[in-house]
C-alpha cells in the first residue's frame, strides 16, 4: 500500500474525449470526456489496477522513462499519481467481525471507562500500520 506515479498515454479523439493507456501495467486503460475527466478517471483506473496488483500479492513493475514511451501523431505522456491506501478506505470499507482475547482486568477498566473496543482497535491498527 503506497503512492505511486505512472505515465499514461493520452490519445486525442475526434470527439474531444480522450483514450488513456498505462503501458506498463496491463490492463490499466481507460477514457475520459475531456482532459480534466481523463486525468481524474486514469488516477482511479490505475488505483484500481494497483490495488488488484497489492491483493493478489503481484510484482508491482517500475514505472517507465516517458522519453521511452513510444507515441505518435497528436498523443502525449502525463504521469498519473495515486494512493492505493487512499483507494482502500474509500472502496473496501466493509465492516469485519473479528474476535480477541484480552485479559479480565483489562476489559472490565475499559468497560468501566465506556470505551468503544472496536474504535481503539482499529486506532491502534492504523498506528501501527501508518509507522511502517
Amino acid at each position: 500500500m503506497a503512492k505511486y506515479a505512472y505515465p499514461a498515454i493520452f490519445t486525442p479523439e475526434e470527439d474531444g474525449s480522450y483514450s488513456i493507456n498505462f503501458p506498463d501495467l496491463e490492463g490499466c486503460y481507460t477514457c475520459g470526456d475531456s482532459l480534466e475527466d481523463g486525468i481524474e478517471m486514469a488516477e482511479d483506473a490505475l488505483a484500481l489496477v494497483l490495488f488488484g496488483y497489492e491483493t493478489d500479492s503481484r510484482t508491482i513493475p517500475a514505472p517507465s522513462v516517458p522519453a521511452s514511451l513510444p507515441i505518435s501523431g497528436n498523443e502525449f505522456v502525463n504521469y498519473i499519481a495515486c494512493d492505493t491506501m487512499k483507494y482502500r478506505k474509500m472502496y473496501n470499507n466493509k465492516a469485519i467481525k473479528k474476535t480477541l482475547t484480552i485479559p479480565e482486568w483489562l476489559n472490565e477498566s475499559a468497560s468501566a471507562m465506556g470505551l468503544n473496543f472496536s474504535q481503539v482497535l482499529q486506532e491502534a491498527l492504523l498506528q501501527k500500520i501508518q509507522t511502517k
